[in-house]
């Protein structure tokens, strides 16, 4: 009979109790309710930070092109090309190098616009029209991105005052 006692022996709860899952079930939506909105914003902050690196790297591009051809900048019809192939002295443009197209190219390819209305677009002129990213001043060497004037980032800060 003595078996019988020891072999009876109460039985051991398996699984979770109703109140420990409504408390990992209340936990999970307070992380739910911090991260969806930050996570939302995440793909407008990136648009934000590629027009300023996109930005950094065409003024870095322009900034080296005048200073190997004495402070000249490229004119806003060949900007492109003068950027993306070799140059001489005299700013004109070969896509080889040669004894006299030394200098550049200053980048492979310009990057396309990555916000507003003209997303996509990589042309570089002085005006708005069809296929332009990026505005360009020859006198001055500026380059801004191609937007409406009332396009914002998401903290409101103008395109243009990029």
């Amino acid at each position: 009979m003595a078996s019988k006692k020891t072999s009876k022996k109460t039985k051991v709860k398996k699984g979770f109790s109703l109140l420990e899952l409504v408390v990992v079930v209340v936990i999970i939506g307070i992380i739910a309710a911090v991260a969806i909105p930050r996570m939302s914003r995440g793909s407008a902050g990136a648009a934000d930070a590629a027009l300023s690196g996109n930005l950094a790297v065409l003024r870095s591009a322009i900034d080296l092109y005048s200073a190997e051809h004495s402070g000249a900048y490229p004119t806003a019809a060949l900007a492109t090309t003068a950027l993306t192939q070799y140059t001489d002295n005299a700013g004109g443009v070969s896509a080889t190098r040669d004894a006299t197209h030394i200098y550049g190219p200053y980048v492979r390819t310009i990057p396309p616009l990555p916000i507003g209305a003209a997303k996509g677009n990589t042309g570089i002129a002085a005006a708005a029209g069809s296929g332009v990213g990026w505005i360009y001043n020859a006198t001055t060497g500026d380059v801004s991105a191609n937007t409406t004037g009332t396009e914002a980032d998401a903290s409101g800060k103008l395109y243009s005052a990029y």
